[in-house]
């Protein structure tokens, strides 16, 4: 295999991945305003005409957003490689610092730092112009800040680490390093699974205990039937950000825990609130994060694999227009790892409806369950309420939905719900 080939295969396939993009965010949104001036049957005692505008126009501005975001970004993986910026970065640090760890931890900052400023405009926009103009937005530029500060400062404590122990491995465990590496990378994910509740989570937001007694007793009622055993039930203070309102489960082994946001509670029934949890439940009675992590650890292990079998081909950097020379060591390098990660979304995304449809099948699996341990009227009736205070639309483009939504649409899975 020659460099050429690569090039071109690179070119061909993040132009097809990119029109493909375009054209599935173009096509939602042509059918989202096709749809815009009537309700669906299945929701018209329920959602108001003007929600459903609404809705269809916040589908329309996210998706105008979207757009020129997908430019960007392929814009910018051009520039990165094929415009050279990556191999001048490489050349000025190597220039600085030679090469070794502070070199690699450079170049990984240095790229992270360019892309995090390249998209800080819509960032700021999709926060104070988008969430806000449709009375999502809570937060305050004070909060915007710290909240960057702290991920910031985590990315540094933790990514700063886990990028040094990955270079180690793939530097001194021979030609099986990727395997080593899956280990550790594998041994990772599940670490912040169980610290993500306790350490991470409360970093950014405040977590309360359940104090509501009537619906506390009622949940606990709930987990008692589903053999559920958490740590706490607990209360997160969602509404200092976004008017969107969620209740979930996280953690692992015992620091499980049980999440409403403060939104959630303030828009629900109590008996709309225990059929969402239930919903949730039926996740971990399903045992979907442990298959989930399974996936992960399918996934990565074949990209590691992949990964071992091109970081030691010059053809690899030279046709992705990285210099085979002096300031790129083709063997296990900062360089293999970060253009691998860099162009490895362009091949992947046609692959999008694969992960969409187990994806679904979970949620189909989950809401079964809970129409089993309360009523499916009331888990309809609190998404119906979801779908219209969170503004989603009840008319996805079906094509669209198939390559991006991780849950059914809408119409599908009340009807699901309905059938029970």
């Amino acid at each position: 295999m020659t460099a050429a080939y690569i090039t071109v295969f690179f070119l061909v396939a993040l132009a097809l991945s990119t029109a493909l993009r375009l054209w599935l965010g173009v096509r939602h949104m042509r059918h989202v305003r096709a749809c815009r001036g009537e309700v669906p049957a299945e929701f018209a005692a329920q959602v108001t005409l003007a929600d459903h505008e609404r809705a269809a126009d916040y589908t329309v501005a996210k998706g105008r957003l979207g757009l020129i975001e997908i430019l960007i970004e392929a814009t910018l993986l051009l520039v990165f490689t094929m415009g050279g910026l990556l191999q001048s970065i490489d050349a000025v640090l190597h220039a600085w610092l030679g090469m070794g760890y502070a070199h690699d931890l450079a170049l990984f900052a240095g790229f992270a730092l360019l892309g995090f400023v390249m998209g800080l405009p819509m960032s700021l926009y999709r926060t104070f112009r988008l969430e806000s103009a449709f009375g999502f937005n809570k937060m305050t530029m004070r909060l915007w800040l710290a909240d960057l500060f702290k991920a910031g400062l985590l990315a540094i404590l933790i990514g700063a680490p886990l990028l040094l122990a990955v270079l180690w491995l793939m530097q001194m465990m021979g030609a099986n390093w990727w395997f080593y590496v899956w280990l550790f990378w594998m041994s990772f994910n599940l670490l912040v699974l169980v610290l993500y509740p306790t350490v991470i989570a409360p970093l950014f937001n405040k977590f309360s205990p359940l104090a509501d007694s009537a619906l506390k007793e009622r949940i606990e009622a709930l987990l008692n039937r589903c053999g559920f055993a958490s740590s706490g039930l607990f209360v997160m203070d969602g509404s200092k950000r976004s008017a969107h309102g969620n209740a979930y489960f996280t953690g692992f082994g015992r620091a499980k825990r049980i999440v409403f946001f403060d939104t959630l509670l303030e828009k629900l029934a109590p008996q709309e609130i225990e059929a969402v949890l239930a919903h949730e439940l039926g996740h971990y009675h399903h045992h979907h994060v442990l298959k989930r992590i399974a996936l992960l650890a399918v996934i990565s292990f074949g990209m590691l694999w992949l990964l071992g079998q091109v970081i030691d081909q010059p053809w690899f950097y030279e046709g992705l227009n990285i210099g085979a020379g002096d300031t790129v060591n083709t063997a296990h390098t900062a360089m293999g790892l970060l253009l691998f990660s860099m162009v490895l979304p362009v091949f992947l995304f046609p692959l999008a409806p694969l992960t969409s449809a187990l994806s679904r099948l979970d949620e189909y699996a989950a809401d079964a369950y809970a129409a089993k341990q309360t009523a499916a009227k009331d888990l309809v009736a609190a998404l119906v309420k979801l779908y219209r205070d969170n503004a989603a639309t009840l008319t996805p483009d079906p094509l669209y939905s198939l390559f991006h939504d991780s849950h059914p649409p809408a119409s599908q899975r009340i009807a699901r719900l309905q059938s029970f």
